[in-house]
């Protein structure tokens, strides 16, 4: 499965962006879909996850409250809403597909090219 990530941009702090990530190919509805970022000098973290069918989704301490992810099967799309952003989550976000419900990077096959997200203070 091929993704594109979209939507990033710069926000003031306390704003919201949404962030989506078209995939194509006939199996998106038996992934689990991922949102990762990367901030400039750190890692790659998890941020969030969402089942098969979106009925289950798991988030990472520093997003939970205030990111929701969310995906149309009929559309091969998985969003990301943020709000109440904060110049920490400053990042190049990116989405990505897993045969398992898993937050290790490791565990995902395929990934997007990556959408920047700028929140500043």
């Amino acid at each position: 499965v091929q993704l594109q990530a979209f939507g990033g941009g710069l926000v003031q702090a306390g704003g919201s962006l949404r962030l989506s990530c078209a995939a194509s190919g006939r199996t998106f509805s038996s992934y689990v879909m991922g949102w990762f970022r990367q901030a400039p000098g750190k890692e790659r973290e998890f941020v969030a996850y969402i089942n098969w069918n979106g009925g289950s989704t798991y988030y990472a301490d520093s997003v939970k409250g205030r990111f929701t992810i969310s995906r149309d099967n009929g559309k091969k799309t998985v969003y990301l809403q943020m709000n109440g952003l904060k110049p920490e989550d400053t990042a190049v976000y990116y989405c990505a597909a897993s045969r398992v419900l898993i937050t290790a990077i490791y565990g995902y096959d395929f990934w997007g090219q990556g959408t920047q997200v700028t929140v500043s203070s």
